[in-house]
């Protein structure tokens, strides 16, 4: 079986947590290295949380992790934590061993010395053709990268970017989705970039939903650190979204960037042009696509492959046997 060789750049965030789980669960995937960015939480929240994680799944080899960016890179950093909990995770503070230690002590913080977009540079130019990269958070680390080695970042197979809403409507503003309202700046520099990209929208993340009862069903049946981790996360967000929505289910919307890659099956991808609005009005962040009925040459040509249709009961069916699957 081929295996792809990802990076990936995150935020986490309960949903990123997931995201990782899956792809350490994944044959299909290696994991090269690990970049934060802020976005759900501050930068050193975020390189803390993928440091527990990667305790939690107790991964060998372990990857690289290097810090990334603090802010966006013209706005102030408004973060998700109201949602994601005070340490992003749920707050994972509350959980105890029957001794009354922290079921989650502090993680081993072991970083790579360059910052994250230069970690990006050297893998990429490192293996040309080879890397495909996965932003699951505002892509200020990304944007940063193509500014500093455009011709070093020319060299990514594949970007698949977890963000933006093209018809379905805006998680964080009525028309705008969280990672590209975070940092407008930096999605609209990778969208001009002229590189090979895939943008997983609210579109189709939106229809693969993990629910209270699917994870409580898992612990219950499977045990083991990585499923406890899972519901321990998603505990306090099934409550949010219970009082929200009048549903204890989540999107899994980083994890469905992810398995884009594992099985580009999943999801049917078509060709759009898309900008990301820039003002600081109400349509901040919006991602705006040109779906005209027009002749191709009267329009502007496709920047993204934009994923449309998901195969939403396939994928939270790998999902859900991923995270059962013990990790070696």
């Amino acid at each position: 079986m081929p295996t792809t060789r990802v990076i990936i750049d995150t935020d986490p965030g309960i949903d990123d947590a997931l995201a990782l789980i899956l792809a350490f669960a994944s044959p299909e995937v290696s994991v090269e290295a690990i970049t934060t960015v802020a976005g759900n939480v501050s930068v050193s929240q975020a390189t803390r949380n993928v440091c527990l994680l990667l305790d939690v799944v107790d991964s060998h080899p372990r990857p690289p992790v290097a810090k990334g960016a603090a802010r966006p890179l013209t706005r102030p950093l408004r973060t998700a934590q109201r949602y994601h909990g005070e340490d992003g995770l749920g707050e994972l503070f509350r959980f105890k061993t029957e001794a009354g230690e922290s079921r989650y002590p502090d993680p081993r913080q072991h970083l790579a010395p360059q910052p994250a977009p230069a970690l990006i540079i050297e893998q990429i130019s490192a293996a040309p053709g080879e890397i495909v990269l996965i932003c699951i958070g505002p892509l200020t680390n990304l944007a940063t990268a193509i500014q500093t080695a455009p011709a070093e970042m020319a060299k990514v197979k594949e970007i698949v970017i977890m963000g933006g809403a093209i018809q379905a409507p805006g998680n964080v503003t009525p028309v705008a989705e969280f990672n590209m309202h975070t940092d407008p700046e930096a999605a609209g520099l990778v969208f001009a970039s002229g590189l090979p990209i895939t943008l997983v929208p609210l579109d189709v993340t939106q229809r693969v939903l993990l629910t209270a009862e699917l994870i409580d069903a898992l612990v219950r049946h499977v045990g083991g650190r990585v499923t406890q981790f899972v519901h321990d996360a998603t505990e306090r967000l099934f409550r949010i979204e219970q009082d929200r929505t009048g549903r204890a289910a989540t999107p899994l919307h980083d994890p469905l960037a992810i398995g884009a890659v594992i099985d580009p099956s999943l999801v049917t991808r078509r060709p759009f042009y898309v900008q990301v609005e820039t003002g600081a009005g109400p349509a901040q962040g919006m991602t705006i696509a040109d779906r005209r009925q027009m002749l191709e040459k009267e329009k502007q040509p496709p920047n993204l492959q934009v994923c449309m249709e998901v195969d939403a009961g396939r994928f939270v069916a790998i999902f859900l046997e991923r995270i059962c699957r013990p990790l070696t």
